[in-house]
């Protein structure tokens, strides 16, 4: 045998073929063969090639050999990897492969078993996290496959390795053209090593029972490029979070018209998706620069988004509008006489379809999957830090409990009001101040290091809203996303008219605001639950 150098440029003379996906695959052997390249395949892989009047030896041919138990072994012997891993450029390697008749293996095409897909399609039918992992789940767990892309990619010197589809034309054109260079093996071996790493961390995500163990991977795919992020300046992707995606999530919504999405219109897509959902009636929220500038339940859909946009008609220019029922054409025709960002919802009419169609670059979502209680259970969230990353739970709880604090307390419609008004505030940035008439939105205080400021921002906002003549005889009620640390809070509403106050309480000073709520008649519930959102 001749030794054969590492160099910038190889000869392909032998490939082993052993994919799972088999598209393609036909068409890309028959090149292999017609330019003088030999080919060993495995088990179904093999047939396909031979009965489509590809020649090519089995493993077994060449491993001297069977595949047992049940295809789990095949490909995991000497005669292969031996193959695969020698380096070209040692001669005691070459001496050792002659020594055991080992062929070297220049060419590596394979592709997994599903088990994304495996998964994928047991969460479609509802089941998650099972205790026991079930069988068909468990044979999609390939072995074999990620030991030849591995073994290819570390000796991606001398042999060049394929792990996608989308690369069989472009490695033809490299070996037609005799530029099967280093850079090229080196991309495609980056290219297998992520593709393994990949679907090692939805084995073990898959695997994992515990929240938040000592080794964490996090399974990402591309879905597209966005043109920048937050800011021109600043490059960004769109990916989805492997099997663990929830797939009512706002990332898998269908885009039904409109302009490519951007990285700031995801980010309030998934607050205005995540807040519609806290609702059961008809309920729109509109969401600008990550905040909800009004949010209202009604009796339609038309009237929840009324009254949305009369909490903030200037901020909502712009905006991201979510509902959480189907939109008519009624709905749609009020919707396009201001200018919106995006819109998402679970359906539309094709009456609005048609009214959405006259605005060429709006977005237009559809996402007919609504959240459920187990999927919004298993949710984790992640935020990135110089250096590292935090993970805790998705804030979807809502509160423990709803204790009166004061002398009076709060009336049904005023408790009704109260709940509408807490559902929104932990969607709202901390120091979060929220005042509601009913179900709707009047004011929305955001953002501020001073409770009171976000106070003084809401009631600033409020004095804009013009309500129907039934709704402006509702009651004002309050809600705050974190304890009062002073009564300064209570005692600036209740110059507003701010009857019903609720909030976690917790603070050492809990007695000072609730006399000042008992000094001016307001009543006032605790949660016992604090919605922080930074």
């Amino acid at each position: 045998m001749t030794q054969r150098k590492e160099t910038a440029h190889m000869t392909i003379k032998q490939a082993l073929i052993s994919v799972s996906d088999k598209t393609g695959v036909v068409e890309f052997a028959k090149e292999l063969n017609q330019l003088g390249i030999k080919i060993i395949s495995t088990g179904k892989t093999a047939k396909n090639l031979q009965e489509s009047g590809v020649p090519c030896r089995e493993i077994s041919e060449v491993t001297g050999f069977p595949e047992i138990l049940d295809g789990r072994v095949k490909t995991l012997n000497p005669k292969i990897f031996g193959g695969i891993l020698a380096r070209r450029d040692k001669k005691e390697h070459e001496q050792e492969m002659e020594q055991h008749g080992i062929q070297p293996i220049d060419l590596v095409v394979c592709n997994l078993y599903p088990f994304e897909a495996a998964v994928l399609k047991n969460h479609a039918q509802g089941k998650f996290a099972p205790e026991t992992i079930p069988q068909e789940i468990i044979e999609k767990i390939d072995i074999g496959g990620v030991t030849l892309l591995r073994a290819a990619a570390k000796n991606f010197n001398g042999v060049l390795v394929v792990c996608e589809q989308d690369d069989y034309s472009k490695v033809l054109e490299a070996i037609k053209n005799n530029k099967v260079t280093l850079e090229l093996r080196r991309e495609l071996a980056a290219k297998a090593f992520r593709h393994t790493a990949y679907y090692d961390s939805l084995i073990s995500a898959y695997f994992t029972r515990e929240k938040f163990p000592e080794q964490m991977t996090i399974p990402l795919r591309k879905l597209s490029s966005l043109r920048y992020g937050e800011n021109p300046h600043q490059q960004a992707s769109l990916y989805k979070l492997g099997t663990e995606a929830n797939p009512s999530a706002a990332v898998t919504a269908k885009q039904l018209q409109g302009k490519e999405l951007s990285y700031n219109n995801y980010l309030d897509l998934d607050s205005a998706w995540r807040l519609v959902h806290e609702f059961e009636a008809p309920a729109c929220a509109i969401i600008k620069h990550n905040n909800p500038c009004g949010c209202a339940e009604g009796k339609d859909i038309f009237d929840a988004y009324t009254k949305a946009l009369a909490c903030d008609p200037a901020s909502a220019y712009g905006g991201i509008i979510a509902f959480n029922r189907e939109v008519d054409e009624k709905t749609a025709n009020e919707v396009v006489k201001l200018f919106t960002e995006c819109i998402i919802a679970p359906a539309y009419t094709d009456a609005a379809k048609q009214a959405f169609s006259a605005k060429k670059n709006l977005r237009l979502l559809e996402q007919p999957v609504a959240p459920t209680a187990a999927q919004k259970a298993e949710e984790l969230e992640y935020r990135c830090i110089s250096g590292g990353a935090l993970v805790q739970d998705k804030d979807n709880a809502l509160l423990n409990e709803t204790k009166p604090a004061t002398k009076r307390q709060p009336t049904k419609e005023e408790m009704d009001s109260l709940v509408f008004a807490w559902k929104v505030c932990k969607h709202v940035k901390s120091n979060a101040i929220i005042l509601t008439r009913g179900r709707q939105t009047v004011g929305i205080g955001a953002g501020q290091m001073s409770r009171i400021d976000s106070l003084h921002i809401a009631a600033e906002k409020m004095k804009a809203v013009k309500l129907d003549p039934q709704a402006a005889r509702l009651p004002l009620v309050l809600a705050s996303d974190a304890f009062f640390p002073f009564p300064d809070v209570v005692n600036e509403s209740a110059p507003i008219g701010v009857t019903a106050i609720i909030q976690p309480g917790g603070s050492i000073r809990d007695e000072e605001s609730i006399k000042a709520s008992d000094a001016n008649n307001i009543a006032m519930v605790f949660t016992g639950m604090r919605h922080f959102r930074h």
